[in-house]
């Protein structure tokens, strides 16, 4: 596919068969991360790259998941937190360098789609303020 990635890496973990237009879509995808690689100068290890509408049902994934399209991955970068990973997608896209799209914040990976149009969501634990009751 590019340089540092390959199809498997992206392959439905039930193994199901990439349609034509998710094959298409996996390449642009690959290419975009292979610029988030080149930024880190780091290895990108893919957790979740495209999903089978049965794996995604399986794993409880959202109905219309950028994974059934072949257009999202959720990745870890080693020794770079999931958030240092989000702002630098963050600043690649606004700086022209990334494709716009989704971008998702969880507290062991970060998602990234090529949907087009700028979604962000932040699905790690809300942090809760020290109540201390005076007594």
């Amino acid at each position: 596919m590019t340089e540092h990635f390959n199809k498997g890496e992206f392959r439905s973990a039930d193994n199901a068969h990439f349609p034509y237009e998710v094959k298409q879509n996996l390449q642009v995808l690959a290419e975009q991360l292979e610029v988030l690689r080149e930024h880190f100068q780091k290895p990108i290890t893919i957790n979740s790259g495209y999903r089978s509408p049965k794996w995604n049902a399986k794993v409880g994934g959202a109905e219309k998941s950028q994974h059934l399209l072949g257009k999202a991955a959720d990745i870890v970068i080693e020794g770079v937190s999931p958030d240092e990973v989000a702002d630098a997608i963050d600043f690649l896209i606004e700086n022209k360098m990334m494709k716009q799209g989704g971008l998702g914040r969880y507290v062991d990976f970060t998602h990234y789609d090529i949907r087009g149009k700028k979604s962000r969501w932040d699905k790690r634990p809300k942090k809760k303020e020290d109540s201390k009751e005076s007594e």
